[in-house]
């Protein structure tokens, strides 16, 4: 098991990884996710969730059966 990251300030600490930022404004950082269901029939639906850190405010949703890179650079250029 690696060693539990803490929950506020760099994420990874490895060379070439991402850091965390702490939004001070509006649209200073933003964060996004998949979330997969099933509908009644078994088929497949995704949703892409596109949130602002710093007011909590969800800037977009796009639910499509598939998303595609070029889908969510779609979704990412649109946002305010």
């Amino acid at each position: 098991m690696p060693v539990r990251q803490p929950r506020r300030g760099r994420l990874w600490d490895n060379e070439g990884s991402c850091l965390r930022l702490r939004p001070e404004r509006r649209d200073h950082a933003w964060s996004y996710d998949f979330v997969e269901a099933r509908t009644h029939d078994g088929r497949k639906a995704r949703m892409l969730n596109v949130t602002d850190e710093f007011t909590r405010e969800c800037l977009a949703i796009r639910v499509a059966r598939k998303l595609k890179a070029a889908n969510v650079i779609d979704v990412l250029a649109g946002c305010p």
